[in-house]
């Protein structure tokens, strides 16, 4: 979730007014342009990495057939802190950090893995001992339990948490939903509900999200939906027809997703991984699509972006380009929550082809003060978005020492990457933090996804592999991959030939439609053009160039042949076994409505998956690797002789 400042959250009102967006905008600035001329030539560091998976806490009520978010974060928090709290230097196995909603809890493991291929045989047993940490504050004899879930089907829906409050859509509420009480935030710390209003009083009205409904033989045509307690009527001003409508942050922030963070060896290479990933956002999420259903509909989309896009999008109409420019400074294209606008690496600049919406003098101080062009017009676009969760507290601050202005702005830009300098007075170096993917239901697939990207930067790397492509067409390839069954079904651009450099032709032709099967597995691709030769392909030549242990080998073959075989259609995603699921219950009346009993159902089955008590061979051909706590001790020893 970013930054987790304590203190007394000041208002949106208390903010403009005493001119301390202005100021966190100024000093955070300055601050960057400390941290980097501290750091920009920092020692070469190690490869680390890391992995973050949002937990949602369910109650299955097996004697009344219903399925409920349990708003149990804050009791079991303090625990799962416990270790870390009272010896924070320790050799610590898991790390645990409230998130948005008050039914989740985001487990990282205790330290970062290195860079030995060992490492990542570790990191299923990781994510099972932190399911298991969970597990063992929940009452399971009662139903309560630990789901790693992209989005919890109901969500919004009458009653759809234990215990049960009613929406406060009255302008006293934080986020005057219409659908989710505000005691479904995360109470335990101020900024959630800080920000939730923040955002919707920057914007001057409740955020709307509407996603287009999945029109199924008996869908009303126009579907449109009826409010309760809709008494000013913007609800019913902002829900589109044949889309289900969400009204506040709660619809997106309080998702579920597996994020990974990287630790380059310098800035440089940090840079490069930033543009390497990047054309990777969509093609995965894509492979990992977990949510088709939105507040009790199935929509026409599998995935959660722009769910949460929606969800944080405090532009202002001025802003949206729905009124003139009259209040604000710019038209702004995106919500601060979306894909990136800028590469960082100098080969990026020329596939940089998004008109890049900053304060032109910002960028030029920043560029006055040793700041190359493209680092500086990228943080400078970060800083046209105002503060909206300050504390007052924070507000005087050693511009020197300190980073928490930057970081505010940092933080809230939560984009598909994001470029991450030191902390101030850390070990640690910079960073690339991977955003896109959907959790997955199992330790195993989450695992394999994390195994996958962390080989995918281990091969562009070593065989120097060029990805860079237009943003533009990232852009539509990040719309493409969230509509239904886009795997199978849609075409992305990609660039066909990863070996070379820039070239002299037009750079729209070093780029064309692909599925994501030939993407993945590689394949012809047509008219002429030859063969694209496959990420997981080259991820096994560098494989095959690299000593690895013959456990973590099987279990890297195991994770490949998943990533592998959703790509090809042999297996499922989540998203498209859930819309089976819904599709084949004796409940469902194909109208596109997700019922309480079809929601039990369906969590219970998850919840039988992730446990073992049910098999779903169409989802994965195996739940069991060769994952261990931790690597062999020849390893250890041929790492210490090293």
């Amino acid at each position: 979730m970013g930054l987790l400042s304590l203190g007394k959250p000041l208002s949106w009102e208390e903010i403009k007014a005493n001119g301390y967006d202005e100021h966190i905008r100024r000093h955070g600035l300055i601050q960057f342009v400390s941290l980097y001329n501290k750091l920009k030539d920092r020692p070469c560091d190690v490869l680390k990495w890391g992995d973050e998976v949002e937990y949602m806490l369910v109650k299955l009520d097996h004697e009344n057939k219903s399925a409920k978010l349990l708003l149990k974060a804050e009791e079991i928090l303090p625990t799962l802190q416990e270790q870390e709290e009272n010896n924070p230097k320790g050799d610590l196995k898991t790390l645990w950090r409230p998130e948005y909603a008050a039914y989740m809890v985001e487990g990282t493991p205790g330290k970062p893995y290195g860079g030995l291929m060992a490492h990542l045989n570790t990191v299923e047993a990781n994510m099972k001992f932190r399911r298991q940490e969970v597990e063992k504050l929940l009452d399971t004899a009662k139903g309560e339990t630990a789901l790693s879930l992209t989005a919890f089907p109901r969500l919004g829906c009458p009653s759809f948490s234990t215990p049960s409050y009613k929406p406060n859509p009255s302008d006293e509420g934080v986020s005057k939903s219409l659908f989710i009480p505000d005691e479904v935030i995360y109470p335990g710390h101020p900024r959630f509900r800080s920000l939730t209003k923040n955002i919707r009083k920057r914007r001057g009205e409740k955020v709307a999200i509407n996603i287009p409904i999945f029109k199924d033989k008996n869908t009303p045509t126009p579907f449109v939906e009826e409010f309760v307690n809709d008494h000013d009527g913007e609800g019913a001003r902002a829900a589109k027809p044949d889309h289900v409508y969400m009204d506040c942050m709660g619809f997106g922030m309080g998702n579920s997703c597996l994020q990974m963070t990287f630790q380059a060896c310098h800035i440089n290479e940090a840079r490069h991984l930033y543009d390497q990933l990047t054309p990777l956002c969509p093609i995965i999420l894509a492979l990992s699509a977990a949510s088709p259903i939105y507040k009790g509909y199935l929509t026409d989309h599998d995935c959660r972006w722009n769910v949460i896009a929606g969800s944080v999008d405090d532009r202002t109409p001025e802003e949206r380009n729905l009124e003139p420019l009259k209040n604000n400074k710019f038209v702004i294209p995106k919500s601060r929550y979306d894909s990136i606008d800028s590469y960082l690496s100098p080969n990026g600049e020329r596939y940089s082809d998004i008109d890049l919406v900053l304060d032109e003098r910002d960028c030029q101080e920043l560029m006055d003060k040793g700041i190359d062009r493209q680092l500086a017009r990228h943080i400078a676009h970060l800083f046209i978005r105002d503060p909206v969760s300050v504390f007052a507290e924070m507000i005087d601050q050693d511009d020197s020492k300190d980073s928490d202005h930057f970081e505010n702005i940092q933080s809230t830009n939560w984009q598909t990457m994001r470029f991450k300098p030191p902390p101030v007075n850390s070990n640690i170096g910079w960073r690339v933090e991977f955003r896109p993917i959907e959790v997955q239901l199992t330790d195993f697939e989450n695992a394999a996804f994390v195994v996958f990207v962390v080989l995918l930067t281990r091969t562009i790397l070593t065989f120097k592999l060029n990805l860079l492509m237009q943003l533009s067409k990232v852009d539509l390839n990040m719309q493409q991959a969230q509509k239904r069954n886009a795997i199978l079904n849609s075409k992305f651009y990609f660039r066909k030939d990863l070996q070379s450099c820039a070239c002299d032709c037009p750079i729209e032709n070093e780029q064309c439609l692909m599925s994501i099967n030939t993407i993945i597995n590689g394949g012809p691709l047509g008219d002429g053009q030859g063969d694209f030769p496959g990420l997981i392909p080259l991820i096994n030549q560098y494989l095959a160039s690299v000593e690895t242990d013959l456990d973590t080998r099987c279990t890297i073959m195991c994770y490949l042949k998943l990533i592998s075989d959703r790509a090809s259609g042999k297996l499922q995603t989540l998203a498209a076994w859930i819309r089976d699921f819904v599709d084949s219950h004796p409940e469902y009346k194909h109208d596109s409505v997700v019922t309480d009993r079809i929601n039990y159902d369906l969590v219970t089955a998850c919840d039988q998956i992730t446990k073992g008590q049910m098999t779903a061979p169409e989802l994965f051909h195996c739940t069991e690797s060769k994952s261990s706590n931790d690597i062999p001790n020849s390893v250890k020893v041929a790492q210490e002789i090293v």
